[in-house]
């Protein structure tokens, strides 16, 4: 992971997940946040939390916006945007946005986040 060594303001809890491909739980995409020099590949929802996670312990606030990587033609993805607004006592409280059907869902966990990807791409 290749993080950029400069300040950026409160707000930057967004990130974009974008998924390529999705079975029995394993999922292949790519994460955009601030922090990150481009993009960075997640091979699973774990790993895709544990990544979220080590970049909101850079963080002491809770977006400056983020470009989103053009789609292919006929690429077939799902992107979402996930917005931590709060971490207390090790859990999460924030909201996915399903960019594709522009659907909005709170989360109260980062468990709860995790369901709600799983169910949204198991469909």
């Amino acid at each position: 992971m290749m993080l950029r060594d400069k300040m950026y303001p409160c707000q930057s809890r967004e990130a974009v997940v974008t998924v390529q491909a999705y079975h029995n739980g394993i999922m292949d995409g790519y994460l955009q946040h601030p922090r990150l020099e481009g993009i960075e590949r997640v091979q699973s929802l774990s790993q895709m939390i544990l990544l979220l996670n080590s970049l909101i312990d850079m963080e002491d606030c809770p977006n400056p916006s983020l470009s989103l990587v053009p789609r292919e033609k006929g690429e077939k993805t799902a992107v979402f945007r996930i917005q931590i607004l709060f971490r207390e006592h090790y859990t999460w409280q924030g909201r996915l946005i399903w960019q594709d059907t522009d659907q909005e869902i709170v989360f109260h966990s980062a468990i709860e986040l995790i369901q709600l990807i799983d169910e949204i791409l198991g469909e």
